[in-house]
């Protein structure tokens, strides 16, 4: 099914170019299409893990299976937000390779918006690791941060998110 669409969007219709359309732009559209569905998944399993583990920090010592329930949450959450971010990436690194070429997308003048974008991206991928560490100790019993410092670990996805679309749409460097 994919691959009928990204067929259809090199090769138009009606057998000829419209104006204005290049087949690797519209290519490019699709790839970036995909890569901005996967991102926007990757990050909704970030804004909510933390959550998780604010309410994981709020369980009565006594309640195991409430706690046995959020660890559950938490660590299927987890494998599926890992599993977004390949796509993510892989789609991301995709579009790059297609635009690299174009001026202000690869090493050039005008491409410090990219360099910034490209060190949020690295950010959320720690982020996510320390997700993982911070489950880890969770999982062993070992957790030692309240659900207020969660609270604020939990800002954090949003302002990635927010820089990197500031950074991609406004392009300030």
């Amino acid at each position: 099914m994919l691959g009928f669409f990204l067929v259809r969007a090199i090769v138009p219709l009606r057998g000829g170019k419209s104006a204005g359309t290049c087949p690797k732009l519209i290519f490019m559209l699709w790839v970036k299409s995909f890569h901005i569905v996967f991102v926007a998944s990757w990050f909704a399993g970030l804004f909510y893990l933390p959550r998780i583990f604010v309410n994981l920090a709020m369980v009565a010592p006594d309640s195991t299976a409430e706690r046995e329930r959020l660890l559950l949450m938490a660590r299927k959450l987890y494998r599926f937000t890992a599993m977004l971010a390949w796509p993510a990436l892989g789609f991301g690194i995709w579009m790059w390779a297609l635009v690299w070429d174009i001026p202000g997308f690869g090493f050039g003048p005008g491409s410090g918006w990219l360099h910034a974008k490209l060190a949020i991206v690295v950010l959320a991928i720690g982020y996510q690791h320390m997700c993982r560490a911070l489950l880890a100790r969770f999982e062993a019993g070992e957790n030692r941060r309240g659900h207020v410092w969660f609270r604020w670990f939990n800002e954090a996805p949003v302002l990635m998110l927010l820089t990197s679309v500031v950074l991609v749409v406004v392009k300030p460097f």
